[in-house]
């Protein structure tokens, strides 16, 4: 049985989160405050989003903004999310592989033909997609998992040879 307060707690609960999804004008803010703030900065998750719309007023569950992203045809890659239609400048695939590599890169590890690298989690196919952009010599392709990307040598000297280029794009070198 409930009690009063966890009754109207839970009521409370509920039509929150009911003002969050179906407020049609409440919606129309977000989407346009996301708009802008995916346009003027760069955001790589949905819990930094959440963070910065707290900041103008806006609070949004997880569940919210994955509808929200989707509705306005948000696109994550390397550099974040991008607007449907943004101009996106190609840096040179060394540099942008030197960015996402400095951002993402928790280890490096090497296994015979295989290296190994550890990123937060979520953020295993963006590294890969610039591993596979960068088209080192040697690579004979990569995997991404959410928290792991591997990589597939031609031989174990060309695993060594990766290994140290990536510490040395990544700074850890």
């Amino acid at each position: 049985m409930k009690t009063a307060a966890a009754t109207l707690s839970s009521n409370v609960s509920s039509n929150v989160a009911t003002n969050l999804v179906r407020n049609p004008a409440m919606k129309s803010r977000r989407h346009a405050a996301i708009r802008s703030l995916i346009s003027s900065s760069e955001i790589y998750s949905q819990h930094e989003l959440a963070q910065l719309l707290a900041r103008e007023g806006i609070e949004a569950t997880q569940a919210t903004l994955s509808r929200d992203l989707s509705e306005l045809g948000v696109l994550k890659g390397p550099d974040g999310y991008q607007l449907p239609g943004a101009a996106i400048a190609a840096p040179a695939p060394d540099a942008a592989l030197a960015r996402v590599l400095r951002r993402e890169l928790i280890s490096i590890a090497m296994g015979g033909t295989l290296v190994v690298l550890k990123t937060p989690t979520g953020h295993g196919n963006a590294l890969a997609i610039e591993l596979d952009r960068m088209r080192m010599q040697g690579v004979l392709g990569t995997i991404a998992g959410d928290d792991t990307v591997f990589l597939a040598a031609s031989t174990p000297l060309a695993a060594r040879r990766i290994v140290k280029e990536l510490r040395t794009l990544a700074q850890l070198a």
